[in-house]
């Protein structure tokens, strides 16, 4: 990536220096460099904002509500884990966080419910599919309130940010559901897996 972006760069200069443009290219840097600064703090707001509304969702025993709520789909998406998992909050929270599009508030989430399920997974150096489920629910990414992008726009002076709910309501529903059928399809073509519950590391103790 690094290499791409100085290409991207490198190829911007010399097309400067050979229009005659450099001052605009300076000034265009300037004046991006001051947005994105601008952006980043109106976001900041934002980010603080809803992730002490996840913290508090987690205190309040919310969380553990909508984990019940969605313990059907979460078995049948993720059948290998076991009941009363600390997984299943976490995904459900990641779930939660994307559907209203806090895409960086779900990054520690999802982290968390990852390293949970790396607990579950026997054969540490391969991703089981359960880990692969929910890779695909977060590359998909549902989102029933873009707020992050409605965030952006409204920084960039949109005088009507949130008619982009609609049509990204549409897009990400079908990206959602394919990734999903994919990934279950997949499922189909990868050898048996064995979860880790703890009861062999008991086991060994014992023994």
């Amino acid at each position: 990536m690094n290499y791409i972006w100085f290409f991207i760069i490198l190829i911007s200069v010399i097309s400067a220096a050979y229009t005659g443009r450099i001052n605009d290219m300076v000034n265009a840097i300037m004046k991006g460099a001051q947005t994105s600064v601008e952006i980043a703090l109106y976001l900041a707001g934002i980010m603080a904002f809803w992730l002490g509304i996840m913290k508090i969702a987690e205190k309040s025993g919310l969380v553990s509500g909508i984990s019940k709520l969605l313990s059907p789909v979460a078995k049948k998406l993720f059948p290998d884990i076991p009941p009363d998992n600390p997984a299943i909050g976490d995904i459900a929270m990641n779930f939660s966080a994307n559907a209203f599009g806090l895409s960086n508030a779900a990054t520690p989430i999802g982290i968390k419910a990852m390293k949970e399920l790396q607990k579950l997974n026997q054969n540490k150096k391969t991703a089981s599919n359960d880990m692969c489920t929910l890779l695909a629910m977060n590359t998909a990414g549902w989102q029933l309130v873009p707020a992050t992008v409605i965030a952006v726009l409204v920084a960039n002076g949109s005088k009507n940010a949130t008619e982009i709910v609609f049509p990204t309501l549409i897009v990400t529903t079908i990206t959602f559901v394919s990734a999903i059928v994919i990934v279950k399809v997949l499922e189909k073509f990868s050898p048996p897996q064995t979860i880790n519950t703890g009861d062999d590391k008991a086991e060994a103790d014992n023994d």
